[in-house]
């Protein structure tokens, strides 16, 4: 007895699933690699390395250098990305990714490749990032340090008096409102806080 011809459906159903199933594991595994690339350049993009690769950072990493965040006696090393990329959530981070995307840009034009240019522009740098700080309450800084980590009673006087007033009488103060100029040099002109 002769085999009967199958239709056109029962042929194209097990090819289809065949088919499917090929395109869902490719899919998957593209979408994998994808995954993983952008994790690894985000990763890459808040390496220090990364940070002081443009020319134009030099004046900065050579002032980050002279401070307590490069150096200190606890061996502990905050590197740009912890101040300047927030690790509050990823959309924030992601935020923070895209306008740095100006940066690159500014870059690419000249904006402060020259020491001059550097200083003509510093304030307005600086003021551009103390208030993305006040907006964010200082997440950078909290990255590491936080108030209830802190031994109040073992700082120096102004430093207790300044932390226990913050807490206690919630100010609406945030890190950067006093600790301007730790890191980086302050624009001619102005005062580290009193």
């Amino acid at each position: 007895m002769a085999p009967k011809n199958k239709g056109w459906l029962t042929r194209l159903l097990p090819n289809l699933a065949c088919r499917c199933s090929i395109v869902f594991v490719v899919g998957f595994f593209v979408l994998l690699c994808v995954v993983g690339s952008f994790n690894t350049a985000l990763d890459y993009t808040n390496s220090l390395e990364f940070c002081v690769s443009c020319h134009d950072m030099q004046t900065n990493y050579a002032e980050y250098k002279k401070s307590t965040h490069y150096s200190n006696k606890a061996g502990v090393r905050a590197i740009c990305s912890d101040c300047h990329v927030p690790k509050k959530d990823w959309i924030a981070e992601m935020r923070r990714k895209a306008a740095a995307a100006n940066d690159v840009w500014g870059e690419l034009i000249g904006v402060i490749n020259t020491p001059e240019k550097f200083e003509a522009k510093r304030l307005e740098m600086a003021q551009r990032e103390w208030a993305r700080m006040k907006e964010s309450d200082s997440i950078g800084c909290r990255n590491c340090h936080s108030f209830e980590s802190m031994n109040v009673e073992e700082q120096e006087k102004m430093a207790k008096k300044r932390h226990t007033q913050v807490l206690l009488e919630k100010t609406g103060k945030t890190c950067i409102d006093c600790h301007k100029g730790i890191v980086h040099e302050l624009p001619k002109g102005q005062k580290a806080a009193e």
